[in-house]
């Protein structure tokens, strides 16, 4: 089960982004007023990861920053894995699945070990 990270501030996503340097991390953002999303935040809490979530209504400023770190226009719901500040793994919407997240999670790992 995911531990879940409210990121309401910049310098949490700072410190998201640099500790994606040497970590993959899972970044989630949220509409509280979507039912896809609320739906797809219930799931993907199943992941073996700490979950980090952005609340679009509380943090839209955070959201549009995310857009453009990635590259990845705004859209709720939608779930980064990061790595060296870019995502390996984007999804919006149903398509955000929390096994493919854990795939790219530690398919990265065992890359990592296995170059190291």
């Amino acid at each position: 089960m995911a531990i879940i990270n409210k990121v309401d501030s910049i310098e949490k996503l700072d410190t998201l982004f640099e500790r994606s340097n040497t970590e993959p991390v899972v970044l989630f953002k949220h509409s509280n007023s979507c039912g896809i999303s609320a739906h797809v935040f219930e799931t993907v809490q199943e992941i073996d990861s700490d979950l980090n979530v952005i609340v679009i209504q509380e943090n839209r400023a955070l959201s549009n920053e995310v857009a453009v770190r990635t590259g990845r226009s705004h859209q709720s719901p939608q779930a980064f894995v990061l790595w060296n500040g870019e995502p390996i793994y984007h999804a919006t919407h149903y398509g955000i699945d929390p096994v493919a997240i854990e795939r790219a999670i530690s398919s990265h790992a065992v890359s990592e070990t296995a170059n190291g």
